[in-house]
């Protein structure tokens, strides 16, 4: 997750990821003044960016698909605080189940001990050829 010239570095910035054991993994960013809203918290649209972002760096630690080969089918997130600039900002990705063209997975994104966001999604693998 190192390319700086596309969306992911461009706009969400330095991202870790590693794997949490099977079918799970956690994704890190860390929130700049840029990814602020008005009142000074991580801006709603960057948590979004950063779920779908995080889906697809969990299904690359997964080994289940290659970059820029898959699209989000859907996406749905639930809210529950407010994250804060300066501090990391951690995705937990849970994968439910493989089929022969998608991946269901759900998370939780939390900063230190506080909840900010729950998720859940489903990505469509490549079409084989």
């Amino acid at each position: 997750m190192t390319d700086a010239s596309r969306y992911n570095g461009t706009v969400l910035g330095k991202m870790l990821v590693r794997s949490e054991g099977e079918g799970k993994a956690r994704l890190r960013m860390f929130p700049e003044h840029r990814h602020s809203n008005l009142r000074n918290a991580v801006h709603g649209g960057v948590t979004l960016g950063f779920i779908d972002v995080a889906m697809f760096g969990a299904s690359r630690m997964f080994g289940l698909i290659e970059a820029g080969a898959a699209v989000t089918i859907d996406l749905s997130v639930q809210f529950i605080g407010a994250g804060v600039i300066g501090e990391p900002l951690d995705a937990d990705v849970e994968l439910l189940k493989e089929t022969g063209r998608l991946l269901f997975m759900r998370g939780i994104v939390t900063q230190g001990s506080e909840r900010v966001a729950a998720f859940s999604g489903t990505i469509r693998k490549p079409t084989q050829r």
